[in-house]
């Protein structure tokens, strides 16, 4: 199976209004990322334990951690949760950023060092978000 039929099986498990804020956000991602690399990761280890949510990434970085190794991963993603949304804003180093920026005007949303999580996309300001998103696909740690 395709990367791209992966993440539309994906999308198309999920109830009827998440599903459908799922796939705008995903068209507005590609949109602005047309030709960079779509990801999805099934959420299991290599025991084929699950230890997360499926996600779906953009883009390519590459990952340095302080032993040494590097992992390729993508910039920015998204995942269904229980409550809503989260979008991952990994490319960004300074973990401040993004809610020194957006909190006050992203609308309803909580936001992390990398996260922002949503209920659904009505309750937030989506030029913003598409300028938060873009920021990530500026970065490169």
């Amino acid at each position: 199976m395709s990367v791209q039929q992966e993440i539309n099986t994906y999308i198309s498990s999920q109830p009827e209004a998440k599903r459908n804020d799922m796939l705008e956000l995903h068209k507005l991602i590609l949109a602005l990322n047309p030709t960079g690399k779509l990801w999805f990761l099934d959420g299991k280890n290599s025991e084929n334990k699950v230890v997360t949510n499926p996600n779906i990434g953009y883009g390519f970085q590459t990952l340095h951690y302080a032993d040494g190794s590097s992992k390729p991963f993508y910039q920015v993603g998204f995942c269904a949760t229980s409550s809503g949304i989260s979008i991952y804003i990994l490319s960004i180093a300074d973990k401040t950023y993004l809610s020194k920026t957006y909190s006050s005007t992203i609308g309803k949303a909580s936001i992390t060092g990398y996260c922002i999580k949503i209920k659904n996309l009505k309750t937030i300001d989506l030029d913003v978000l598409k300028a938060a998103l873009q920021d990530g696909f500026n970065s490169s740690k």
